[in-house]
C-alpha cells in the first residue's frame, strides 16, 4: 500500500510499527538486548533462520522503523543507520572496500571526510583519488583496474556544486565501481539519487532528518545485495544508532517535506539578495541562474537546498567581520536547523585540509557559508546589514 503513498504521506507513515498497547507515536524501545522463547528460538535467531531482534548493537525496533520510513522515502530496498554521518561514510568504505582497493572521490567533500579518505582509510591500504565533482572526464581518467568506489557529495559542501549523477553513475559501472552519493544537503525531499542511477545514498542524519539539532545519526540505503557487506560491519564493529535518536529521527522524517520547502524558499530569497550586495563577490546557490549548473540542478533537484555560500571582496577580515558581527544567525559550523547557521569553511569545516587543497577545492579566505533556517527573511537580511554599508 506504501508504493501509492505521495512522498509526504511516506514521511508521516511508513515504516511504523505498533505493539499490543495501541500507541500513535513510535515506541521507544531503549533495551540493550531481546528475551527468546527458548535456546531453539535463540539458535534461530542467531543463525538468521528467524527473523527477529537480538542485539541492538545491530537490532532494535524503533531504528529498525527509522530505516524503513528513510529507505521508503529514498526508494531503496534497505537502509542501515549508524551513530554519525562520517560513520555511515566509514560503514560503506569498510563494508564495500578491502587494503589494495582504489577509490574516486570529489575534492569537494566535507573536510572531515577528505581527512577519512586522505589519512584514516589509507593507513589501511585504501587509495584514493580527489577529481573535479564537474569534469567527468577527470573521473574517466582517474579509474583504475582496482577501483570499487565514486564516492561524491551533491550539491557539494561549500560551494554547493553539483554533479550529473546519472552520467558519473555510468561512467562508475563502466568501470565495475559503485556510485555513492552524500546526499545529506537535498535530502529525499529535493533529490533521490537512487532514481538517477546512483548505488549508495548515504546521510547525515544530524543534519535536516533531524531538522532541530539534536542528535547525532547517519545512515546508507541501496539495494539489499550491495549493502548486506555494510550491514555485516556494521553488526560486527558497532558504530550504532541508538534507539533513543532514531525516535527523534522518526518525528523529524514527518515534517521534512514541510520543512526542506521552507528552507529553501528562505535560502533563494536570501542568495538573490546576496547577490545585490556591493561587498559580495559571488554567491553559491543551485537555485540562481548564476549558478554554473543551476539548468543540471533544476532537472534533476527539486529545490536549490538551504546552503548559501558566498565569497566576501575582504577575504579573510571581511568574513570574520562579517561573522562576528550578527546577533540572530548562530555562529556554528553544523547545518540542517531551524536555526540559520553561519561558519567560515577555510577555518572551520575545511581548517585541517592543506591550503593546497583548499585552492583546488575553491575554497577561499573570503569565502562564508550560510545554512539558511527557518527565521523570517527580513531578519536574516537585518542581521547582515553589515554587507550593505
Amino acid at each position: 500500500m506504501t508504493q501509492d503513498w505521495h512522498a509526504e504521506t511516506l514521511g508521516v507513515r511508513a515504516g511504523s510499527e505498533h505493539t499490543e498497547f495501541g500507541e500513535n507515536s513510535e515506541a521507544i524501545f531503549l533495551t540493550s538486548s531481546f528475551v527468546f522463547e527458548n535456546a531453539a528460538q535463540a539458535a534461530a535467531r542467531f543463525g538468521g533462520q528467524e527473523p527477529g531482534n537480538i542485539y541492538s548493537r545491530f537490532t532494535n525496533p524503533t531504528v529498525t522503523m527509522f530505516q524503513n520510513k528513510l529507505a521508503a522515502l529514498e526508494g531503496a530496498e534497505l537502509c542501515v543507520a549508524t551513530s554519525s554521518g562520517m560513520a555511515a561514510i566509514l560503514a560503506t568504505v569498510m563494508g564495500l572496500c578491502s587494503a589494495g582497493d582504489h577509490v574516486v572521490a570529489s575534492r569537494s567533500i566535507f573536510g572531515t571526510s577528505v581527512q577519512l579518505f586522505s589519512n584514516i582509510l589509507k593507513r589501511w591500504g585504501l587509495e584514493t583519488t580527489f577529481v573535479s565533482l564537474t569534469e567527468p572526464d577527470e573521473w574517466r581518467a582517474a579509474v583504475k583496474p582496482n577501483t570499487k568506489l565514486f564516492f561524491v557529495e551533491t550539491p557539494s559542501n561549500p560551494l554547493t556544486e553539483v554533479c550529473d549523477i546519472t552520467l558519473l553513475a555510468g561512467i562508475a559501472h563502466e568501470a565495475g565501481a559503485l556510485l555513492a552519493v552524500d546526499n545529506c544537503f537535498c535530502t529525499p525531499a529535493l533529490q533521490k539519487p537512487l532514481a538517477l542511477g546512483a548505488d549508495i545514498v548515504i546521510h547525515s542524519a544530524t543534519k535536516y532528518i533531524d531538522g532541530q539539532g539534536r542528535c547525532l545519526g547517519g545512515a546508507v540505503l541501496g539495494r539489499r545485495d550491495v549493502l548486506e557487506p555494510v550491514y555485516g560491519f556494521l553488526r560486527t564493529a558497532g558504530p550504532t544508532m541508538s534507539a533513543f535518536n532514531a525516535w527523534v529521527f522518526l518525528k523529524g522524517l514527518e515534517t521534512l517535506h514541510v520543512r526542506m520547502a521552507a528552507h529553501v524558499q528562505n535560502a533563494l530569497a536570501l542568495a538573490t539578495w546576496l547577490e545585490q550586495q556591493p561587498a559580495v563577490a559571488r554567491v553559491y546557490y543551485p537555485g540562481l541562474p548564476s549558478h554554473p549548473q543551476h539548468a543540471l540542478a533544476m532537472r534533476q533537484q527539486s529545490g536549490g537546498g538551504a546552503i548559501v555560500s558566498f565569497e566576501l571582496k575582504g577575504g579573510k577580515d571581511a568574513a570574520w567581520g562579517l561573522i562576528d558581527a550578527t546577533r540572530l544567525i548562530s555562529i556554528t559550523a553544523n547545518l540542517g536547523d531551524a536555526k540559520s547557521t553561519i561558519t567560515h569553511p577555510a577555518t572551520t569545516t575545511h581548517s585541517r585540509v592543506s591550503p593546497e587543497a583548499r585552492a583546488a577545492a575553491g575554497i577561499g579566505d573570503g569565502l562564508v557559508r550560510i545554512a539558511v533556517g527557518l527565521e523570517h527573511i527580513e531578519d536574516l537580511k537585518a542581521d547582515l546589514l553589515l554587507l550593505t554599508r
